[in-house]
C-alpha cells in the first residue's frame, strides 16, 4: 500500500473540523457512510415508495387509509405525513444525529400555518417515541417562515432555515434564534453561470464566497446559529469550505471524497465576537434587500417552487396507490 493510500482521506479529514450530514434519504448510503445528521423530503419520500426497505412501512399505511376511508384527498394528505414521519424514523435510527423534516412548502408565506404544521410533525415523532432533539424542522427562509422558526425555536423546537440565498435573509435568521441555516452553495453558482459569470477559480465561485461571508459574519456576532453549507456541485466546492460549521454533502460526492487521500487544508476558521452593536432586520430592510438582489429573489421564489411541486407529485403518487393504481 502506498503512502498516500494509507493516509486519511479527505472525508476523514473533513470529519475532524466540519460536521458531516448526509443529503439523502437512502439509508443504505447512510448506513455505508455514516454521517452525523441526514434530511428527508418529498421528493426523497416520494423514493421511498418504491424501495424494499419501506415496503412494510408503505404498505401499511396505505392500508390503514383505505379502511378509514373518507375523502381522498385529505386521505393522501394524511398518509403523506405519516410516511414522512415513517421515513424520518427508519433515518434516525441510522445517524446518531438528527433528521432534518420538510415543513409543506405550499405554506412557506403563512407563518401560522408553518408553525402549526411544525408542531404537527413533532408531535408525530414524538408518538413514535423519537424527540424533537432528534429532529429538525425544515422551513423556507421567507419572512413568514423566519417568523414561524422563531416562534417555534422558543417552544423548543429547533429549525433549519433552508433557501438561503442573500446576507440579510441569513442574518434574519440568525436573529430569531434559529438553530440551522441552509445557504445553497450550488444554486448560486448555477444561476451565475446562467447569466455568463462562471467563476475563474473556486474561491471565485458565488456559492462558496457567500457562504465565507455569512460564517464569518456569524462568528463576529457570536451568533450561536449554525451555517450548514448546501447544495454542491463539486467536491471542490466542499473542500474550499472546510472548516464550516456543517456540510450537508449528497452520497457521491461523499465518495468522491472518501476515495481521496490528498490533503485536506481547514479554511473557515472561527473569528472572535467583536461585540459590536447591530441595526436588527425589519420587515421592510428583508424585503428591500432581497427585491435589490435578483439572485435571490429568483433562487427563493423557483426553490420554493420546486418544494411544493415535489409535495403535489408525492400526494399525487400515494393519491394513485389508493386508488389501486
Amino acid at each position: 500500500m502506498s503512502a498516500n493510500a494509507a493516509a486519511p482521506s479527505k472525508l476523514a479529514q473533513l470529519r475532524e473540523m466540519t460536521v458531516v450530514v448526509a443529503d439523502t434519504g437512502d439509508a443504505e448510503a447512510i448506513a455505508r457512510l455514516k454521517p452525523v445528521d441526514c434530511t428527508t423530503n418529498p421528493t426523497l419520500v416520494r423514493k421511498a415508495l418504491d424501495l424494499p426497505v419501506y415496503a412494510d412501512l408503505v404498505a401499511r399505511e396505505l392500508e390503514a387509509a383505505r379502511k378509514a376511508g373518507g375523502d381522498a384527498e385529505a386521505a393522501a394528505r394524511e398518509v403523506v405525513d405519516r410516511l414522512t414521519i415513517g421515513v424520518g424514523a427508519k433515518l434516525s435510527a441510522l445517524v446518531p444525529g438528527r433528521v432534518s423534516t420538510e415543513v409543506d412548502a405550499d405554506l412557506s408565506h403563512d407563518t401560522e400555518a408553518t408553525a402549526a404544521k411544525a408542531r404537527e410533525f413533532i408531535a408525530r415523532y414524538e408518538a413514535a417515541g423519537i424527540g424533537r432533539e432528534r429532529v429538525l424542522i425544515k422551513i423556507a427562509a421567507t419572512w413568514a417562515g423566519i417568523r414561524a422558526a422563531e416562534r417555534l425555536q422558543r417552544e423548543g423546537i429547533d429549525c433549519n432555515l433552508t433557501l438561503i440565498f442573500n446576507r440579510t435573509q441569513a442574518i434574519a435568521c440568525a436573529e430569531a434564534g434559529a438553530f440551522l441555516i441552509s445557504p445553497f452553495v450550488g444554486r448560486i453558482l448555477d444561476w451565475y453561470k446562467a447569466h455568463g459569470q462562471a467563476p475563474a477559480t473556486i474561491d471565485d465561485d458565488p456559492g462558496v464566497r457567500f457562504v465565507r461571508d455569512v460564517y464569518a459574519e456569524f462568528k463576529r456576532r457570536g451568533s450561536p446559529t449554525v451555517v450548514m453549507g448546501a447544495s454542491f456541485r463539486s467536491a471542490a466546492q466542499v473542500e474550499a469550505l472546510a472548516g464550516c460549521d456543517r456540510l450537508t454533502i449528497s452520497p457521491e460526492l461523499l465518495q468522491a471524497l472518501d476515495a481521496d487521500h490528498g490533503d485536506l487544508p481547514r479554511v473557515l476558521v472561527p473569528e472572535a465576537p467583536d461585540g459590536q452593536p447591530r441595526e436588527p432586520v425589519d420587515a421592510a430592510r428583508f424585503e428591500a434587500d432581497l427585491a435589490a438582489d435578483p439572485m435571490a429573489s429568483e433562487k427563493l421564489r423557483d426553490g420554493i417552487a420546486a418544494f411544493a411541486a415535489d409535495l403535489a407529485a408525492l400526494r399525487a403518487s400515494v393519491a394513485a396507490r389508493l386508488r389501486g393504481g
